[in-house]
């Protein structure tokens, strides 16, 4: 009524809007203006988007001109209540997406709704709880407003990125709201006769307000993991040897069935040996006496008990080898390699150190060849260097076996029924189960144990 009255009062002064209308038809005025224009009784003002300052032309009954009617520079709120709730038309509306579940979870079921269509949500608020195989995720409100509607339903399966709901950042729930739905006002009660009275005190009953409910406690919003950034991050490709070594061992395991077997070797005879001759060794042939010289004697003698151990299957034939090349893994920076002694079998230790030798030296210079790494029918790999105690290597195709040797640790054991420390250390073959069965296994790490143990074996050939 008062804003009617004001354009009542404003059109009787004779001023016309015609030409301004035209001109700011589709313009905002600048806020500095500090009048307003007056308009025929018959228009009705609607506000657009959220701006109580810019009002434009709903109907407009027998103007020909369909003039705009504008307030500008109104400084204040109080006109907002002199109108409807409206819906917003410039798209003011968010999606509630399913946030990153992790590397290793790629889809989930959505549970339950936290919220219903038309609830209030705060910023980072759940709406709605993922089930995955591993944790509860929940989906977080993107912004304040009020939720619109779901796209997804209960015990769907959503990925990241889908979208699960839509709303509305508008402040106020109730500008979501059609006229139609808004609870119209009840008029003043009349003054009830006694018969109404009971009746009037269940109403004003019903009107109590309630106590306030105390909010409930904030849940904290499950975020995206956060992730290190990307120029954290080092792309190299792979070298030519890194894909090889890969294609191989990968090859390995789906080609082989893999078993592995244990045993542990008593290193105190052998390091008596090495201890007691390393000088006069090294001054005749001109090389350190090492460990790996003693285990590659003893694998030779092995692989002479167990030929079916450097056998290996071509097809439907077993290809037995009456020679023993053996392979040296060796780690570089580059990779993995396995330069090969080749006629194990046919040399002494001076002859087996200088050979490691020569080999790794090649290796980790990047100057070893091809031919060098070619063939084998046997490996042993020296875990034992980097300290790794016990392990499960795999096998070089095409061969059909790997010893595995490991660090020495000083450990209890009962010799002569008296425990006594000794430097002990573990083996392990792995073999191909197709070719080699468990006996012949067991016996490969026995006579190992019992060549380590005692190496004058090796001097009469028992």
């Amino acid at each position: 009524m008062m804003l009617r009255a004001v354009i009542r009062r404003a059109s009787t002064r004779g001023s016309s809007v015609s030409g301004l209308g035209k001109s700011l038809q589709s313009t905002r005025v600048a806020a500095s203006a500090q009048s307003f224009h007056s308009v025929s009784a018959t228009q009705t003002l609607v506000p657009r988007g959220n701006h109580a300052s810019s009002f434009h032309h709903r109907s407009c009954p027998g103007c020909s001109e369909c003039s705009r009617t504008i307030f500008s520079g109104y400084q204040g709120t109080a006109l907002q209540r002199w109108v409807r709730p409206f819906s917003s038309d410039s798209g003011d509306v968010v999606e509630a997406v399913v946030p990153h579940m992790g590397e290793s979870i790629t889809d989930g079921t959505l549970a339950t709704f936290l919220k219903k269509p038309g609830d209030r949500v705060e910023a980072d608020e759940a709406i709605a709880q993922i089930e995955t195989d591993k944790v509860t995720i929940d989906i977080a409100s993107p912004a304040s407003g009020v939720i619109q509607e779901f796209l997804v339903k209960e015990g769907d399966t959503v990925e990241p990125g889908n979208k699960v709901a839509i709303i509305s950042t508008s402040a106020d729930a109730e500008s979501h709201v059609a006229p139609s739905e808004k609870t119209p006002e009840k008029p003043a009660p009349k003054p009830s006769t006694p018969a109404e009275k009971p009746k009037v005190e269940t109403t004003k009953v019903a009107e109590k307000p309630k106590a306030p409910s105390p909010p409930p406690p904030p849940k904290q919003s499950a975020k995206e993991p956060q992730l290190p950034p990307k120029d954290r991050e080092r792309r190299v490709p792979m070298t030519r040897l890194r894909k090889r070594v890969a294609t191989r061992l990968k090859d390995s395991q789906n080609t082989f069935a893999l078993l592995t077997t244990f045993n542990e070797v008593d290193m105190t005879n052998l390091m008596k040996l090495r201890s007691q001759y390393k000088d006069a060794f090294f001054e005749k042939h001109g090389v350190k006496l090492g460990l790996m010289s003693g285990f590659i004697k003893a694998a030779v003698s092995a692989l002479q008990h167990q030929p079916v151990v450097n056998a290996v299957i071509d097809g439907d034939d077993i290809i037995y080898r009456d020679y023993v090349d053996i392979s040296i893994a060796v780690g570089t920076s580059k990779g993995l390699v396995v330069p090969v002694i080749r006629g194990a079998d046919k040399m002494n230790f001076a002859d087996i150190e200088k050979t490691i030798n020569g080999l790794a030296k090649k290796a980790n210079e990047g100057t070893i060849s091809i031919d060098e790494m070619a063939g084998g029918s046997f490996t042993v790999s020296n875990g034992g260097v980097y300290g790794s105690l016990i392990s499960t290597p795999i096998i070089n195709p095409p061969q059909s076996a790997i010893l595995g040797m490991h660090s020495i640790v000083q450990r209890p054991m009962v010799v002569g029924g008296n425990v006594v420390p000794r430097p002990m250390m573990y083996v392990a073959l792995t073999y191909d189960h197709r070719l080699i069965d468990g006996r012949e296994a067991v016996y490969f790490l026995r006579r190992i144990k019992d060549v380590v143990e005692d190496p004058q074996r090796l001097l009469l050939d028992i």
